[in-house]
């Protein structure tokens, strides 16, 4: 047979033959008949028909014209002839009636008739038709009719869902007369057509057609029981049982005939169960349902409804029960009350557990509709029928309850035993089921909770299901939040859970706790992962649900926290050592538990006294002697036997015992943690709730025993032997001092001496002092600002204000005298600095002189109160640690001198040394005696001695402190003192010289001893006058020889680490280098001190050329060169370990030596700096090693000594930049003497006027050093900086020290941004491309911070505002594309290994990083920029797509400020971004298809991938540099940057022209195509301006003949939306591809000139054009074509009717079948009644050509495979229209799984299936079945591109077609079984992957 006759008859075979099988029952062979066609009148008379139906395609225009078709067809078929038959037997004429002819062209005949049955025709051409069908049936006969079904039944099945009131009878007379006289062979592969058919009669009950269906209904039923040829008895007695099992698949698969079938099974259905509960066989045991032995049998009529299986009849009634419409919902819940009760026997006996448990989720599901109709017919089915009194007699003792009294109540308890028995297991086993779903889904995750919600309505169903769905129902919400895909749903399902959660009982709430707590601290079945899980389950629900109530926080809530506490007490004392860390976890978890829980426990809930009851209780008497388990014993009794119910027992504990035991538990708990090192992790939940009970537990009179032990726990000293600082020490100590205060801070005097008294405290204070004390040590800094904390926590709870001073003046006092080391000498001052720096004091002190810091105000006397408290504990120990001023040079003094100077707060210790010295006596009577000359009297000589001295060491502290640390001295003493009495406007200074000025001029009298005292002080009163008038315009000068051996002495001191000697060393070096070499002069203005951190340094102070060395003469001879070893001086005194003690002392003298060196300095800077930066960096490491708990131990200062190196540092670039600075203006060349308008104009006019080349040599080379040396400096400082916040790897590994890391990393960022503010007002521009540099390396070297850790840099720095940064990096970039527009000074040194297009990426990516305000200050640099690179594009031309994206985000930026409301700024700015636009356009114009291949090839590689920022760089870094992607960023925001609407039409067209045309014109199209061309496009169709160009691009695309040779992965996001928008623009688009699908043609092809050239070029264009059709069809929403359905159908069927030999071919039917699945998966049912009949004869046709027949010719495997794709996608969607025909098709009842014995299937595609498996040899070939995709809940196609791909033609039929029709009616049936929804999605992206597969086309 040709596949193109599309009218032809289609092909059969002997009934039952071996190669085609059943699809012969159409009979298509007597067409054929030759006894037939050798009749002249038969051929007459099929001429007439065949002029008839021709005439259907072209003379129907209205609904008349389809009567008068009709009318000429029924005469036509009224016109038959008799026929004369020859015989074979008699061999001889005979002349018969035309009783049984058969109609000619019946297949066409059919086919015209269900098309004139189209629901749009009027119901007069509906009538004529159906007259028409009753003449054929009539003229056919049952016999030829039941041959001919399959032909005329699918036309008429539809019929009566849309018939009108007049048409209606008809239709059912045409079934009672003739269909349903077939034989039942016949009628069975049709019943469920048949029932479908019939059920829109029984919609309505009061209709006139009701009673007539159901009587069709029944003789259906009659008629497949009917007992004919070929069947034996068993197989007439399931015909019923088949009927019954067609209905149900009915009523499941097809949702709008629903009612219909519900009316049918009210009427109909039998009853399947027994209604009372005596007739139920079945018993209980352990909770299972048991058979009897005894069987019963069941009813035909049962039987019938439950045979073969009853899993159809679970599903009809799941499918009506989850209907959208109330009253089918209500409908079936009345069946289930009254037909299908929970006690049936078909629930007990026949139904599987599993189908029980899914019907009654089905049913429980309607209480979600919140519909008390519904809810009511619910209660009946699981509580049964109302119960007589004759049920409640023989109800069993055992299942009544000893509290029911009255009839009523037991009846209710039969009710609940009722449902207990036959319907909680299954309802509890849904509702878990349904919870224990993966479903990410929020409402599917919410629905489960809502209907557990609605069934606690009734308590005899909610009080049996809550208990055992309410673990499972938290659980569900706990995981869930792991998997949420939003908040929003997340927010949803809790919202629910809490509904759920406050309609449960307490009692059940905790007894479910209970068991959970139970289960998870159980020390004999211990699995932590377990364990941990449930604990957190328990806090989860005591976090997110509600706990206020009552009972709760009264009762349950105080006796689970006794649990807990008992349980994790128990725990611990068994915890298991294999994994340690995991099992104090789980330990972990119960402790918060019960601290969220008691903090819920209100007060009231601990009565203070015993009440009576309580006090007659002698068990309640006896709680403190009983054990643990004793305890729990009880406890589990209240929870496990009485499930916590308080009506039916009391309370396990009375409420004053019950808080006694808390409490006790709870200080058994702490004690242990003091005991234990393992502990530590739950130190501080445990205190929490010690510190609750005791302020909520009343106290008592007496203290208990575990009082008395826990006091003596308390008391134990702690070991102070160990490492300091070290973990497990620390964590004790901190646990007693939170303790301690925890119970001197009870809230009654009474309490406070109960829990500790005072005596206990004063003897734990200082023992927990000297435990803090190595804490406090600098070597470990992880404990520093923690131990201080808890040193004056301590100080706060002293009962003696002089208890905590006297014990760290003991301990420093110990520090200093016990040990002969001089390193352990001044541990004890390093410790106290610790205390000092970090104390309240010292802070306030800091913020009191900076104006900037926003300080915590405090009343006065809160102030007051708090420093003097401070104060007195720290003064004494200050004032012993000043005492080592008195030493000079020694470890102690320089330790104390080093201190001082690092000290922001010097004013502090000189006001207290004042005050102490305005107490003595002495200056009271100095002070008389000076006011009042006249009656001066003398001294006591006794009480004169005692405060001289005092006076002189006061004096001498001072003059210490002002010789030792005069830069805070200075600056201290200018401010005024809280002593000067009357003088209240005095600085300290001022005072301080009266005072000494005072002593000078008074004479004591006394004896020797009292003069050399006097003398004394008179000594430190010059000494400090001297040094007051000396002070700051000081300047100290020596001239000695001796620099050689003291350079040998100070190296020597440093090899044997002899830091005493040191420092010294250094002052006499550096008074003698100053005196020797004329270098060394400083201005009087700096030489008092040096440059550090704490100075405030402006941007050009230190790295600038300094005024004094102006001053030097140019003609002085030269001066001696420095000694050669004083760099290895200083260079071994910077890294050794032996001089850190004094490194400070190094770095001044370092900077004291730089400036001698004169222009020399150029010669030792690069290994000076080499060696600071490696110091740097080695020191860093050692201080991350600490805070990242490496077990490694420092004996020296590590934050300080970072804190010097960077100070030398930032000296040493300092001195060079500006020694630099100076040569450079000295070798700059003056032209004429107008230029001569610097300072240096006249000192440097003529000099180097001669050899000038060599001098700018010598100054290039000397700047690259001090260059290169700025690079290195700002890489390690750069580390430094951004360890704190943006460092890589783990940078804190022990919480408790958070806030000593922060406040280290806090002090290194403040001192590293001080530096790179030098570094940038010096050379901005060499510094910013380091950082730009290291911002390109931070992707690949993990070392480095994160990318966005320079922009914060950036911004954060003064000397790097956008104003100052942004020149900077245009200069970068001149100096790499055009550096001869720089002048020199401007030109970057390149020492930077940067790129033009690392630059660029960098400009954007921190331009986009600004605020938006920062446009004013960046504005003027950026348009002068961008008009400097337009008007020389040509050397940035590797860049210009990068700027025009800098310039489309400088228009984002603008539009959102109102700097850029000027229309002027604004016109200016388009007019700059259409200028670059333009020249990027032109200057690469072909580089965009190539550019763009590359980008396609790298994102096939990775097609899902979204491009983030990153990757865009990483491509552009690649050398991906097109415009394509920084177009697809700019276009949505084009009307921000151009304002116009002319120039943004104009722009589109432009990037149209030169960038879209070009990229669908070029030969590679599509392979150039990219997902950033399609973003470009897709931006377009949202611009109003750009709707013309983009619609001419989008056109051009869609019409390229390579269009679907495109990725499919960039069709669904890229094109569709596209074309989606493409269809709303142009409403002609559809109409015209439609009308350019040709007619098929045949004339003049076959034998004429070209006819295969002529032919293939039409059906390529053909194919084109409908995989055009479906893509549009696709890409819009729903019904958008439906006005276009009737041409299309038209060309459609044109391009059916073609052969292999017209043009277009056949081969052209592969794209007609993509597009209906195209139209079936967009259009609505409704609209497609029309396309039916074309599709199943086309559907019929085309599968019926696959046979394996000789005579045959074979179908093309693309067309085939289409046709079963088509096939596979209408059974997927089960289309109700569709679900008539598919019977056609595949066994759609179940006979596909149970077909009776000697029955074959008159399915075409199993009559296919094993026509293949028998052809060939005869023998039968088994292939293997597809593999299905794997199930989530939806029904997939079974012919996926993956199935298919990668299949040759020739081996389609047998790897893929024949496993798929093998497999079909099964796939079909089970999925129906399954109640699986389809999957539309996976239907829609097969259908892309086939359209965009341009191998499958010509």
């Amino acid at each position: 047979m040709s596949l193109g006759t599309g009218t032809s008859q289609r092909s059969a075979s002997p009934l039952y033959s071996g190669t085609a099988l059943s699809i012969n029952s159409r009979s298509r062979n007597l067409d054929d008949d030759i006894s037939v066609k050798k009749d002249k009148g038969y051929r007459r008379y099929a001429s007439g028909v065949e002029r008839v139906l021709s005439q259907f395609e072209t003379a129907l225009e209205e609904w008349a014209d389809y009567i008068s078709f009709l009318g000429r067809l029924h005469k036509a078929l009224k016109s038959r002839p008799c026929f004369i038959i020859f015989t074979d037997s008699l061999q001889a004429l005979q002349a018969k009636p035309s009783i049984h002819t058969e109609i000619p062209h019946k297949a066409l005949v059919a086919k015209r008739l269900s098309q004139c049955l189209n629901p749009v025709l009027p119901s007069g051409v509906h009538q004529k038709t159906l007259d028409v069908y009753a003449y054929i049936f009539a003229s056919l006969g049952s016999d030829n009719l039941s041959k001919d079904l399959s032909l005329y039944l699918p036309g008429l099945a539809p019929v009566l869902s849309f018939a009108s009131l007049s048409v209606k009878p008809t239709v059912l007379t045409l079934f009672e007369k003739h269909i349903l006289k077939v034989d039942s062979r016949s009628l069975r592969p049709a019943s469920k057509a048949i029932i479908l058919s019939l059920l829109p009669g029984l919609e309505e009950e009061s209709s006139e057609e009701f009673e007539r269906t159901l009587s069709l209904l029944e003789k259906l039923k009659e008629t497949l029981q009917t007992d004919e040829q070929g069947y034996n008895q068993d197989q007439r007695s399931s015909g019923q049982q088949y009927f019954w099992q067609c209905l149900f698949l009915a009523s499941i698969t097809n949702p709008s005939r629903r009612s219909g079938a519900l009316a049918y099974l009210i009427r109909n259905l039998p009853r399947l169960g027994p209604f009372s509960r005596l007739e139920d066989s079945s018993t209980k045991s352990n909770g299972q349902t048991v058979r009897e032995s005894k069987t019963v049998k069941l009813s035909p009529e049962v039987e019938a409804v439950t045979s073969p299986d009853p899993g159809l009849l679970i599903r009809c009634f799941c499918a009506g029960l989850r209907d959208e419409q109330l009253l089918i919902q209500r409908g079936f819940l009345d069946l289930l009350v009254t037909h299908i009760p929970l006690h049936s026997t078909v629930f007990s006996k026949q139904v599987a557990y599993e189908d029980l448990v899914v019907l009654v989720a089905a049913a429980s599901s309607v209480v979600a509709r919140r519909d008390m109709s519904l809810n009511r017919r619910l209660w009946s089915w699981f509580l049964g029928p109302e119960p007589q009194a004759e049920a409640i007699d023989h109800l069993p003792v055992s299942e009544k309850s000893p509290k029911v009294s009255s009839p009523g109540n037991e009846g209710l308890d039969l009710q609940s035993a009722y449902f207990e028995r036959y319907g909680l297991k299954p309802l509890v086993s849904s509702i878990i089921k349904s919870l224990t779903s993966e479903s990410s889904n929020a409402s599917e995750r919410a629905r489960p909770l809502k209907v557990c919600t609605s069934l606690m309505d009734r308590w005899e169903i909610g009080g049996l299901v809550v208990p055992q769905i309410f673990s499972p129902a938290i659980r569900s919400v706990w995981r869930y939040q792991d998997i949420a895909p939003s908040r929003e749903s997340y927010a949803e399902v809790l919202r629910s859970a809490n509904v759920f959660f406050d309609g449960v009982e307490s009692n059940l709430i905790w007894t479910e706790i209970y068991k959970i707590i139970t289960i998870s601290l159980d020390a004999e079945d211990f699995n932590a992962d377990k364990s941990h899980d449930l604990l957190e389950l328990v806090l989860f629900m005591t976090t997110k649900f509600n706990l206020k109530e009552e009972e709760m926080l009264v009762v349950h809530i105080p006796v689970t926290c006794l649990i807990l506490l008992i349980r994790v007490q128990i725990y611990l004392k068994t915890l298991h050592l294999v994994n340690v860390k995991k099992s104090m976890g789980v330990a972990h978890i119960g402790l918060r538990i019960v601290n969220r829980l008691i903090d819920l426990i209100p007060d009231r809930a601990f009565i203070a006294e015993p009440t009576a009851h309580d006090m007659e209780s002698s068990k309640d008497k006896e709680f403190f002697t009983f054990k643990d388990h004793e305890l729990l014993a009880r406890t589990e009794h209240f929870y496990a036997e009485d499930q916590g119910n308080l009506d039916l027992t009391s309370q396990p504990f009375s409420s004053h015992y019950l808080g006694s035991l808390m409490l006790s538990k709870a200080i058994i708990l702490v004690s242990s943690a003091l005991q234990s090192s393992q502990q530590s992790m739950c130190t501080e939940t445990m205190l929490a709730i010690l510190d609750t009970l005791i302020r909520k537990v009343p106290s008592s009179k007496s203290a208990s025993p575990d009082l008395i032990a826990f006091r003596a726990s308390l008391s134990e000293p702690a070991e102070t032997n160990t490492s300091l600082g070290s973990t497990r020490e620390f964590s004790s100590i901190a646990c007693k001092i939170s303790v301690l205060e925890i119970m001197c801070t009870a809230p009654t005097l009474l309490r406070h001496e109960i829990w500790v008294p005072k005596d206990l405290v004063r003897q734990l204070i200082p023992t927990l002092i000297t435990a803090l004390w190595p804490s406090l040590s600098p070597s470990q800094p992880k404990y520093n600002v923690e131990a201080v904390r808890y040193v004056w926590r301590l100080q706060s709870i002293s009962p003696d204000q002089q208890l905590v001073e006297s014990t760290l003046a003991s301990l420093l006092i110990a520090s200093i005298e016990s040990s002969d080391s001089q390193i352990d000498k001044i541990e004890g001052a390093r410790r106290f600095s610790i205390l000092w720096t970090h104390s309240p004091l010292a802070s306030a002190g800091t913020q009191s002189r900076r104006s900037s810091v926003v300080q915590v105000k405090k009343t006065p006397v809160q102030q007051e109160f708090k420093s003097q408290r401070e104060l007195s504990a720290l003064e004494r120990p200050l004032l012993l640690l000043l005492d080592a001023l008195e030493e000079p040079y020694s470890e102690l003094f320089l330790f104390v001198a080093s201190w001082l100077q690092s000290l922001p707060n010097l004013d502090v210790i000189l006001d207290l040394l004042i005050g102490r010295l305005q107490n003595l006596k002495l200056f009271a009577e100095l002070w008389f005696v000076r006011s009042n000359d006249d009656d001066r009297h003398n001294i006591s000589v006794s009480d004169e001695g005692d405060d001289l001295e005092l006076c002189m060491y006061y004096l001498r502290i001072i003059s210490h402190l002002i010789s030792y640390s005069a830069t805070n001295a200075w600056e201290a003493l200018t401010s005024p003192s809280s002593y000067a009495q009357d003088h209240s406007s005095l600085s300290m200074q001022v005072l301080l010289t009266k005072t000494c000025i005072k002593l000078l001029g008074q004479r004591f009298q006394g004896d020797a001893e009292m003069s050399r005292i006097t003398f004394q002080v008179n000594k430190v009163a010059l000494s400090l006058i001297r040094q007051f008038l000396l002070g700051p315009s000081s300047t100290m000068i020596l001239e000695l020889e001796i620099e050689l051996p003291l350079i040998e002495e100070l190296i020597s001191s440093v090899d044997r680490a002899d830091t005493s000697s040191q420092v010294p060393l250094m002052e006499v070096l550096l008074i003698v280098l100053k005196g020797r070499f004329p270098g060394g002069k400083v201005s009087q203005s700096t030489a008092h001190r040096r440059i550090t951190s704490r100075d405030t340094i402006g941007l050009s102070s230190s790295l600038s050329v300094s005024t004094d060395k102006s001053d030097q003469k140019a003609n002085q001879h030269s001066p001696p060169s420095l000694p050669a070893k004083l760099m290895q001086c200083l260079t071994l005194g910077l890294t050794s370990r032996n001089s850190r003690p004094v490194l400070e002392s190094w770095i001044r003298f370092l900077d004291h030596c730089l400036p001698l060196y004169e222009d020399n300095v150029f010669q030792v800077l690069l290994p000076l700096v080499e060696c600071l930066c490696n110091t740097l960096g080695s020191v860093f490491k050692s201080l991350r090693a600490v805070f990242e708990e490496q077990q490694i131990s420092f004996s020296e200062t590590l934050e300080p000594t970072l804190g010097f190196l960077l100070n030398g540092l930032e000296q040493s670039l300092a001195t060079a930049h500006d020694r630099l600075m100076a040569g450079e203006i000295i070798s700059t060349p003056i032209k004429s003497p107008e230029v001569q308008q610097s300072f240096f104009g006249n000192m440097v006019s003529g000099v180097f006027t001669s050899d000038t080349n060599r001098s700018r040599t010598m100054t290039a080379n000397n700047r690259l050093t001090v260059l290169l040396c700025f690079k290195d400096s700002i890489r390690i400082c750069y580390g430094i900086w951004s360890w704190g916040e943006w460092g890589n790897g783990v940078q804190l590994r022990d919480p408790s020290a958070s806030a000593s890391f922060n406040y280290t990393t806090l002090r290194l960022r403040n001192r590293t941004r001080r530096i790179f503010e030098h570094l940038f007002a010096a050379e901005a521009l060499e510094s910013l491309e380091t950082l730009i540099e290291l911002w390109c390396k931070s992707n690949t070297e993990p070392s480095l911070a994160q990318p966005s850790a320079v922009f914060n840099l950036i911004n954060v720095l003064d000397g790097s505002r956008p104003r100052n940064a942004m020149p900077a990096m245009f200069n970068a970039i001149y100096s790499r594309t055009n550096p001869s527009v720089l002048d020199p000074v401007r030109k970057s040194t390149l020492t930077s290994n940067l790129s033009d297009m690392d630059l660029s990426a960098f400009l954007v990516e921190y331009v986009r990083s600004l605020d938006d305000d920062a446009m004013d200050e960046i504005w003027n640099d950026c348009m002068t920029f961008l008009r400097d690179v337009l008007a020389n594009p040509m050397p940035h031309r590797q860049m210009l797509a990068r700027l025009v994206e800098f310039t489309g985000i400088l228009g984002q930026k603008v539009d959102n400020t109102n700097f850029g409301e000027q229309r002027k700024m604004r016109r200016e700015l388009g007019d700059l971004f259409v200028r670059l636009l333009t020249a990027t356009l032109t200057i690469k114009p072909l580089g965009f298809s190539h550019e763009a291949s590359q980008a396609s090839s790298v994102e096939r590689l990775v097609p899902d991938q979204v491009s983030s920022r990153r990757s865009f760089d990483n491509r552009i870094s690649a050398g991906l540099d097109g415009i394509v992607p920084v177009l697809a960023v700019i276009i949505p925001d084009l009307s921000k940057i151009l304002v116009d609407t002319d120039r943004i039409t104009a722009t589109a067209t432009l990037i149209s022209t030169q960038v879209l045309s070009p990229t669908f014109r070029s030969k590679a199209f599509p392979e150039n195509l990219t997902r950033h061309t399609l973003d470009l496009l897709m931006a377009f169709t949202s611009m109003a301006e750009a709707s013309k160009s983009w619609k001419k691009d989008a056109t051009e695309a869609f019409s390229h003949p390579r269009f679907f040779a495109s990725p499919p992965y960039l069709a669904e996001d890229g094109w569709l939306p596209i074309l989606r928008q493409l269809a709303l623009a142009d409403k002609d688009r559809m109409p015209d591809l439609i009308s350019r699908l040709p007619a098929p043609t045949g004339a003049g092809l076959v034998f004429g000139v070209g006819a295969s050239s002529t032919r293939l070029e039409a059906d390529r264009k053909t194919q084109l054009n409908l995989r055009r059709i479906a893509s549009l069809i696709l890409a819009v929403t729903n019904d958008t074509f439906v006005a276009s359905l009737p041409s299309l159908q038209e060309k459609l069927v044109e391009l059916m009717n073609a052969t292999t030999a017209s043009s277009p071919s056949s081969i052209t039917r592969a794209e007609v079948y993509m597009v209906i699945r195209a139209l079936v998966l967009k259009t609505s049912t409704v609209h497609l009644s029309s396309y039916w009949p074309t599709i199943n004869s086309e559907l019929y046709d085309m599968l019926s050509s696959a046979y394996p027949v000789e005579t045959q010719e074979t179908p093309d495997a693309a067309c085939l495979l289409q046709a079963c794709k088509l096939l596979d996608i209408l059974l997927t969607l089960g289309l109700d229209d569709f679900q008539m025909q598919e019977w056609l098709f595949i066994t759609d009842t179940t006979d596909a799984v149970y077909r009776p014995a000697n029955c074959r299937s008159t399915a075409l595609v199993d009559g296919l299936a094993e026509g293949l498996d028998f052809s060939g040899d005869g023998s039968q070939s088994y292939t293997n079945g597809l593999i299905s995709t794997a199930h989530d809940g939806k029904r997939k196609p079974l012919l996926t591109a993956t199935v298919t791909k990668d299949v040759p033609k020739e081996e389609m039929m047998g790897k893929v077609l024949r496993p798929f029709f093998r497999q079909l009616s099964i796939y079909a049936f089970e999925s129906t079984y399954g109640m699986e929804a389809a999957d539309w999605k996976a239907c829609v992206d097969d259908l892309i992957l086939d359209l965009f597969d341009d191998s499958t086309l010509v």
